[in-house]
């Protein structure tokens, strides 16, 4: 009996562990040079190493307008940063690579996600990903 109580406090925790997912918040926004860059807050609860998390970001602005924003972990085709699993990274837009919102974040009047790509070992990720923007 004392055995079995030892073995299921060990494995409550990853258990517990790896019901957590992929949970994604809006970040910090910043401006640089002159327009809005947004950001996301990733925490990874899951056991899996995530080697790449991409979520597109759809953002209704003052005016009506709607643009689409690309916030990466790394560059796709560059070096990889991984995100061990209770390890936490910032998705960012990548301004050399994609078009620029040209607005002040406080024109951005709503946010949602249009997409996720994440990738573990070169497939898709088996956890759970959450976008809270």
């Amino acid at each position: 009996m004392k055995r079995l109580a030892s073995t299921l406090l060990v494995l409550l925790p990853v258990s517990a562990f790896a019901a957590g997912g992929i949970e994604v918040t809006r970040g910090p926004d910043t401006t640089l040079y002159g327009t809005c860059v947004p950001s996301l807050l990733v925490e990874n609860r899951s056991t899996e190493t995530v080697d790449y998390l991409e979520v597109d970001l759809a953002l209704e602005l003052a005016d009506g307008q709607r643009r689409t924003v690309e916030l990466k972990s790394a560059y796709r085709e560059g070096v990889l940063y991984p995100i061990a699993p209770g390890v936490g990274a910032t998705l960012r837009q990548h301004l050399d690579t994609s078009r620029s919102l040209g607005v002040q974040c406080s024109e951005i009047k709503a946010r949602t996600v249009e997409g996720t790509i994440c990738e573990a070992k070169g497939k898709p990720c088996a956890s759970a990903v959450s976008v809270h923007p």
